[in-house]
């Protein structure tokens, strides 16, 4: 006996159900959307939409060192961390990093390690003071952040270390957010 679910059609599949609909389609399948398919995963494993180990920038004048390992690539809303680096040949009596208001702008900044013993905002820069560093010893300063929604496309600024108000080095620091 056959079950019925509705008027038969003339070929003897219920209604609705065709030879085309079970063997599919006799074009075989479509090349555009495989192709961009695998173009999509060939740029995520290349790198191009983040998710890459961040690389160290480094900028070096009169004994001083500044390393600054960011990404370069983030997604929006993407939580992210940056740790910069000074080391100097000679004391500094109050090292002070400096991060441009430009390279923070639409971003939140959850935690600092170690924290500044004093900071302060002064011609376009947030700037933590660390006290003095001994001749040939290094500060590593640990920055976590967070991508907000409205930054689109990327951002870019100046890290600097100052020796109070004299500048001692600084580096370019730019960052590309995809959605």
């Amino acid at each position: 006996m056959k079950a019925e679910f509705g008027p038969a059609d003339p070929e003897g599949y219920p209604n609705g159900i065709s030879q085309r609909n079970i063997a599919g389609s006799r074009r075989g399948p479509r090349a555009v959307p495989l192709l961009l398919l695998c173009a999509l995963m060939a740029a995520g494993l290349a790198g191009a939409l983040g998710g890459q180990p961040s690389p160290v920038v480094r900028s070096s004048h009169d004994g001083t060192t500044l390393s600054v390992k960011a990404p370069h690539i983030l997604r929006n809303g993407l939580f992210f961390e940056t740790v910069i680096e000074v080391r100097s040949r000679q004391p500094v009596d109050d090292l002070v990093i400096a991060v441009s208001d430009q390279l923070w702008r639409d971003m939140t900044i959850n935690t600092m390690i170690p924290a500044a013993s004093e900071e302060s905002y002064k011609q376009g820069f947030h700037r933590f003071s660390f006290g003095k560093l001994d001749a040939g010893e290094a500060l590593r300063f640990k920055i976590d952040g967070q991508v907000n929604p409205p930054l689109f496309a990327g951002t870019r600024g100046e890290i600097a270390a100052y020796d109070g108000d004299r500048k001692l080095v600084g580096t370019q620091v730019s960052m590309r957010v995809l959605p």
